[in-house]
């Protein structure tokens, strides 16, 4: 196994940090909403008035224009690789989409939000499913 040092970049690392940190308290703020993503993405397909279905467009409109609209002004080429494909896509998606339901939330509610307010539950959350991840990644690189 390899770790590619060269694209550790820290101070890029911990200004995202600081900037979903900052847009999870806005949200909590100015919608009273905690940021977690598949409860926002939920919410665009569920029973949500109009009102409530702008912001999460928004929302999800900046997740993934954030990027592209970063890399049209730095001119810094973003990167992009699959991590799946074909079956082992579907599977992955459906077994996060499970999980989520489950577990009451996604990774950035219970990981972003939910350690914020100290909540037990969210660290436990967040304690299964980085467990799960490790555990996952070390059966699929034997496999």
């Amino acid at each position: 196994m390899t770790i590619a040092w060269a694209s550790f970049t820290p101070l890029s690392a911990f200004l995202g940090g600081c900037l979903i940190g900052l847009a999870a308290l806005l949200l909590m703020a100015f919608q009273g909403r905690v940021m977690g993503v598949s409860g926002i993405l939920g919410g665009l397909f569920g029973a949500a008035s109009s009102g409530d279905r702008s912001w999460r467009l928004a929302f999800l409109l900046g997740v993934v224009g954030g990027p592209l609209l970063w890399q049209a002004l730095s001119k810094v080429p973003i990167i992009w690789q699959a991590v799946a494909s074909g079956p082992q896509f579907y599977i992955a998606a459906f077994l996060v989409g499970l999980g989520t339901a489950i577990g009451s939330g996604c990774t950035s509610g219970h990981g972003i939000c939910g350690l914020a307010r100290f909540s037990p539950r969210s660290f436990v959350a967040v304690m299964a499913f980085m467990t799960s991840a490790v555990a996952t990644v070390a059966i699929v690189n034997q496999i």
